[in-house]
Formats: C-alpha cells, sequence, structure tokens
C-alpha cells in the first residue's frame, strides 16, 4: 500500500503520517511518498491542498482519503488501522500482544 501527500508548500503532513504509520508499526508495510506532480489533481479532482492518497496497485484503487485539513495524530491512527482490517483476527500476533489483543477485541 502506498500514501501519497500531495502539496505544494511546506506542511507538516508527511511527519504526522510517517510517526503514526512508525508508532503503529506499518512503516514497512505501507509507504509514504510526497509528490507535487499537477497531473493527479486533475486524475482525482483534488481541490485544496495537502491531499492525503491511498493507492493499493495490486487492485488498481487510487482515492483521495481528505483534502485541506490535517487530522489530529489519532485521527490518522485509526484511519490506518480501518484501511488495513486491523480487526480481523488474520492479522494479530501469534501470541497475544497488549496491542494487538486490545484492538483486535474491539
Amino acid at each position: 500500500m502506498l500514501v501519497k501527500i500531495y502539496w505544494d508548500t511546506d506542511n507538516n503532513l508527511i511527519n504526522k503520517v510517517n510517526l503514526s504509520l512508525e508508532e503503529l508499526g506499518l512503516n514497512e508495510f505501507i509507504k509514504v511518498k510526497e509528490t507535487s506532480d499537477n497531473s493527479i489533481i486533475e486524475e482525482l479532482n483534488i481541490t485544496k491542498k495537502p491531499a492525503l492518497i491511498i493507492e493499493e496497485e495490486s487492485i488498481d484503487f487510487r482515492d483521495v482519503i481528505f483534502e485541506w485539513m490535517i487530522p489530529e495524530d489519532e485521527e490518522l491512527k485509526w484511519m490506518f488501522i480501518s484501511i488495513i482490517g486491523w480487526w480481523e483476527w488474520s492479522w494479530c500476533a501469534p501470541s497475544d500482544c497488549a496491542w494487538c489483543s486490545g484492538w483486535c477485541s474491539m
């Protein structure tokens, strides 16, 4: 999975996304890329910057998750958890860890 951050001015969204993925232990699974390619504006109908885009090449999926705002850290974490489907037992670690047990019991 790839997260693209579209922007043309300095912002802290890229840092917040990277930190959220690192804290969740997903930074090896979900890659982050910055882009200022204007062709993506037309392709995805982006009207405001920054924009967070999720891509999954294996199923030819690309969508804008949000534009213009920079969510709080907890919102970003919940967004990533919901996207990867952490609530499924197949994603949990083989042994009971505090993190996985807490999320999977929801």
